[in-house]
């Protein structure tokens, strides 16, 4: 069984912390009409869906990834580096303890979940305005005795990580090489994002298909020449507000 967690986008939406894009105004309907698009493609490939309500005074609260991420043996509950976010933590906190022990990141550790790229035993933090060099340490001591390694990763123009790299299957990744080294990930097959579609390294994979953004079609097409199975949807207006795919759901394997 696969469970994600989404929450529903806050009315002040329009609020929303932004690091590396210009400002647009953003249609709070249209976002919400496109998260729920989300919410069905995450049915449609075989989710058991865990919808929060909307929390209004967090305007970014609809990005639940960045809250915690999600291990074989626990979930491990981020201190996020934008303050106004570290309140979102308290119902992430409910939402997770049915389903995962939970290990808490601490003071002066920040991170955030869009800055943490799991591949097998390897955890890939991002060193970005979001997150911090003491939450490699914090990381490491945490889930040492889980047998992973935890490895600061050097990035650059953009808000986290998993805008730069995402995990396409166990041995595929999606790149930017502009944004994040591909020397962090040799042994992984790399697909190069295309040049014009510089934001295109952030997909979903769940239950053998990926959830991917309509707006990178040639990005797509390098997907989809590999035989990979795309469930396409529309979050242009969630990437007003630096959100991605992999942004807007927790996701538990059971």
């Amino acid at each position: 069984m696969t469970i994600a967690i989404t929450r529903e986008v806050s009315s002040r939406f329009n609020e929303c912390e932004l690091t590396h894009i210009e400002r647009t105004p953003i249609n709070v309907d249209v976002a919400r009409v496109q998260h729920r698009e989300y919410v069905n493609a995450l049915v449609g490939v075989g989710c058991q869906m865990i919808e929060l309500p909307e929390e209004k005074d967090l305007p970014d609260s609809v990005f639940v990834e960045d809250i915690a991420f999600i291990l074989d043996e626990a979930a491990v509950i981020t201190r996020p580096g934008a303050d106004s976010r570290k309140p979102e933590t308290e119902s992430i906190i409910r939402a997770l303890s049915p389903h995962r022990a939970l290990v808490h990141v601490t003071a002066p550790a920040t991170v955030d979940g869009g800055d943490v790229l799991v591949l097998g035993k390897n955890i890939y933090v991002g060193l970005s305005t979001r997150s911090n060099s003491a939450a490699i340490e914090q990381l490491q001591n945490l889930l040492d005795h889980y047998g992973y390694k935890v490895i600061g990763t050097e990035m650059t123009d953009c808000l986290h990580l998993k805008t730069a790299v995402t995990r396409v299957d166990d041995n595929t990744l999606l790149i930017n090489t502009n944004w994040v080294s591909p020397d962090y990930f040799s042994g992984c097959d790399l697909i190069e994002v295309d040049p014009s579609e510089p934001f295109a390294a952030n997909c979903l994979p769940v239950n053998g298909q990926i959830i991917y953004p309509t707006s990178f079609p040639k990005t797509r097409a390098k997907l989809e020449a590999r035989e990979y199975k795309i469930q396409a949807v529309t979050v242009d207006e969630l990437a007003k507000a630096e959100g991605a795919v992999t942004c807007c759901s927790l996701i538990i394997s059971q």
